[in-house]
């Protein structure tokens, strides 16, 4: 690993549990509340890539606000604004995975460069990683926002490669979604896939140059176990 000299890390569903959102679903409507964050994580990112291959970017905030409003008339729940705004609210305050501080620490005590790049926007990253109170551990919080389309674009990934002022090889790209890694991988980025529920790769021409099973893997990784 000694070729790596720094690390970019997908932020939602890889450093943070995107269905922590799931108690808020529950209090605003009970008994529903991982079948309406499963159809809204869903269509949240379907949101993204279709606005992305039709050229008509939005914010990752209005994303989700879509998405939401989507899953409710679907399942036939009624969202009043107050609700709409406190469920989206939750997605700005989702909560780490619990092996994910102590993890980022050990990594920058080694002297990696750490940056989250994001398809949420600016504000949505910083109030994200700001909450669980662990901006002090990156280098940089990267939006996809100046380049106006998200992830698994090559514009986006060139953000970590900018940012950083490293070539892509000396660069690990880290993510729990398959689709991610494999955007990484075809840009050259070296990837870490991180599969916390056992689930299968993508057939996309791709493979992840390591698979681990939760974040603190990354540590065995450099510490050479």
């Amino acid at each position: 690993m000694n070729h790596i000299k720094a690390i970019a890390f997908d932020l939602y569903g890889t450093l943070f549990d995107v269905h922590s959102v799931i108690d808020q679903c529950e209090q605003r409507f009970p008994g529903r509340g991982r079948e309406i964050s499963t159809l809204w994580r869903q269509k949240q990112l379907e949101y993204t890539w279709l606005r992305s291959l039709m050229n008509r970017y939005v914010t990752f905030e209005q994303a989700t606000e879509d998405a939401l409003r989507y899953t409710c008339r679907h399942l036939k729940l009624d969202l009043n604004e107050e609700t709409h705004a406190a469920l989206c609210d939750a997605y700005l305050k989702l909560r780490p995975f619990p092996e994910v501080p102590e993890t980022l620490a050990h990594l920058k005590a080694r002297g990696l460069k750490l940056a989250v790049l994001s398809n949420g926007s600016p504000h949505s990253i910083a109030s994200v990683v700001g909450h669980a109170g662990l901006r002090d551990s990156f280098d940089h919080l990267l939006s996809v926002d100046p380049v106006r389309i998200f992830k698994p674009h090559d514009r986006a990934y060139e953000l970590a490669e900018g940012a950083f002022g490293l070539s892509r090889a000396a660069i690990l790209f880290v993510s729990s979604n398959a689709w991610d890694a494999t955007g990484a991988r075809y840009f050259g980025f070296p990837t870490a896939w991180i599969n916390r529920a056992g689930n299968t790769f993508d057939e996309m021409g791709q493979r992840p140059d390591w698979e681990l099973s939760g974040l603190n893997g990354l540590s065995k990784l450099f510490d050479g176990a």
